[in-house]
C-alpha cells in the first residue's frame, strides 16, 4: 500500500512514529508537507503535485493538519479525496472539529455532556454571558486556538469582564465557559480509532497552571476509563465524522464532559505514558478500511 503523511515536519515525533510504523509493515510511505504541494483544480481528472512531483497512485492519507494552516491544508487533503485517496479523517470532518463553536453546538444537539457554554457578539452581553455560565471563575477560550493558547481562567467577575471587553475589542471570536472545578486541573485524553478507545491518559496541570496541557508543561499518567466516558469519547469523535481523534474529557459531578476533539492528535505523549504503540493501530485502521473512492462527502462540502 501507498500512503502519505500530509505533515509539516518529517522530524515531528508523531510523523516519525507513523513512518516507522507503516514502514514495518511493509509499505511505501511518503512524507508530503500541505504548504508545498500545488493543485490543479480545473481539469477532468483532478492532480496535485509535491516539489514539482505529480502525486498518483496512493491509497491512503494521514493528515496532520496544524490548526495555523487548517483552511489550505483542508483544501489539498479535499484534493486527494477528489483522487480517490482514502483518508483517515475526511476535510470535512477536520474543519468541523477545529471550529470550537460549530463542534459544540453538533455535540449539543446529540445530547453529549458539555461544560455550560456561553457566545454572544455584543459587548452589552457580558455580564449576562459571564451570569449564564454560573459566574466566575470561569474559562474564556479563543474558537481557533490550540494546545492551551488563547485560553484565560478569569478568576473574579472583574477580571473576565475585562478579558472579554479585550476580546470584543480585538475583534476575537471566543466562547466563555464554566470551571469545573472538581477536575482540580486534570483532564483526560482518549485516543479514538475506529469505534473504540485505544490509549487513554489523564493530563495534570503543573503547579500555578490551570491548563493541562502537555506542552504547557502539564504531566501525563496511564488512567482507567468508566464505561460512560470510553462511550462518551467514541460518541464524541463519531459526531464530528472522525475516525481518529483525541478526545479531551473532565471528570465532573455530572458525568464526563467533552472539551474538545482533536482531529490531529498528536502520539509523543499517548505513547509514552501508556506503553500502546498507537501509531501501529492507525496503520492497522487504515489496512483494513482504505479503498478508493470511500470517502463518504467526495471531496464536497
Amino acid at each position: 500500500m501507498k500512503i502519505i503523511i500530509l505533515s509539516r515536519n518529517a522530524r515531528l515525533y508523531s510523523t516519525n512514529r507513523l513512518v516507522e510504523a507503516a514502514e514495518q509493515r511493509g509499505h511505501e510511505v511518503k512524507v508530503v508537507d500541505a504548504l508545498k504541494c500545488y493543485m490543479d483544480i480545473t481539469s477532468d481528472k483532478p492532480s496535485i503535485f509535491f516539489k514539482n512531483e505529480k502525486l498518483i497512485g496512493y491509497d491512503a492519507i494521514v493528515p496532520r493538519i496544524g490548526a495555523s494552516i487548517s483552511r489550505f491544508g483542508a483544501a489539498v487533503l479535499r484534493q486527494f479525496e477528489m483522487m480517490g485517496v482514502y483518508p483517515i479523517n475526511e476535510s470535512v470532518a477536520i474543519s468541523r472539529s477545529r471550529d470550537k463553536l460549530r463542534s459544540l453546538q453538533l455535540l449539543s444537539r446529540k445530547g453529549v455532556g458539555l461544560p455550560i457554554t456561553g457566545f454572544a457578539h455584543s459587548v452589552s452581553d457580558t455580564i449576562d454571558i459571564i451570569n449564564l455560565v454560573g459566574g466566575a471563575p470561569l474559562v474564556i477560550k479563543l474558537i481557533e486556538g490550540t494546545q492551551g493558547r488563547g485560553v484565560v481562567l478569569a478568576e473574579t467577575k472583574k477580571a473576565a469582564e475585562s478579558v472579554i471587553d479585550a476580546f470584543h475589542e480585538l475583534d476575537a471570536n471566543f466562547i466563555v465557559q464554566e470551571f469545573i472545578k472538581e477536575a482540580a486541573g486534570s483532564d483526560i485524553r482518549c485516543f479514538v480509532i475506529g469505534d473504540k478507545v485505544v490509549a487513554a491518559m489523564m493530563r495534570t496541570a503543573k503547579e500555578g497552571e490551570f491548563r493541562s496541557n502537555l506542552h504547557r508543561g502539564g504531566e501525563a499518567h496511564l488512567v482507567k476509563l468508566s464505561k460512560e466516558e470510553r462511550g462518551t469519547a467514541v460518541q464524541a469523535a463519531k459526531i464530528m465524522g472522525l475516525n481518529m481523534a483525541g478526545v479531551d474529557l473532565l471528570r465532573s459531578n455530572r458525568g464526563p464532559v467533552v472539551m474538545e476533539v482533536n482531529s490531529s492528535p498528536g502520539l509523543e505523549g499517548i505513547e509514552k505514558s501508556t506503553g500502546k504503540d498507537v501509531a501501529t493501530l492507525i496503520i492497522e485502521f487504515i489496512e483494513k478500511n482504505a479503498k478508493p473512492n470511500k470517502t463518504r462527502t467526495k471531496g464536497k462540502g
